[in-house]
């Protein structure tokens, strides 16, 4: 069983400025999402981010929420939360895979995520991973996220620029060394 294996938890990041998260939960099982929700914000609180909580009715519609509050509004990160329990249709495919990318394409485009939607063959499985005191997977996308904010803040003040290097006095274009300047 899952729960019987160690792995290596990350020191909890620390921060300058303030963080402020918006945590969007799907409550379509409301107690497995509530157990989450509250990892989530111990982790949260932990670490002394504000956040706020939006619900969404299902997992599918998590990462669009995501989008339009990164549009919208001035967050930090997120944190997406659902469970997504396999039924008798291959419906459980669909809303799992397209959740997972969606959130996924928006975290290649910068945005800070932590992916709390479990996908479990059955709610024994959803209990244990979103039990605060047992797997806390809530606790583990909030703390996901908050890693990735520490990232993009640590290299915040990093620009690679876009195109072209400033041509500065001791840079040469071709033909000017040989007194043939270009016009």
């Amino acid at each position: 069983m899952a729960s019987s294996q160690q792995h290596t938890v990350l020191p909890r990041p620390t921060f300058d400025a303030p963080v402020k998260v918006l945590i969007v939960v799907s409550p379509y099982y409301s107690e497995i999402a509530q157990g989450l929700l509250d990892g989530a914000k111990a982790e949260l609180e932990a670490a002394g981010a504000a956040y706020e909580v939006v619900e969404m009715p299902g997992a599918l519609e998590i990462p669009t929420a995501i989008g339009i509050s990164d549009r919208r509004s001035n967050f930090d990160g997120y944190v997406a939360l659902g469970c997504v329990i396999r039924g008798e249709t291959t419906h459980y495919e669909t809303v799992c895979n397209d959740s997972s990318r969606a959130l996924q394409m928006l975290g290649l485009q910068g945005l800070c995520i932590g992916n709390g939607i479990l996908t479990v063959e059955n709610r024994a499985q959803a209990d244990v991973r979103a039990d605060p005191a047992g797997q806390n997977k809530g606790g583990g996308a909030a703390a996901a996220a908050l890693h990735l904010i520490a990232l993009g803040r640590k290299w915040a003040q990093t620009s690679k620029g876009i195109g072209f290097k400033p041509r500065g006095e001791d840079t040469l274009m071709a033909g000017e060394a040989d007194g043939n300047n270009i016009a």
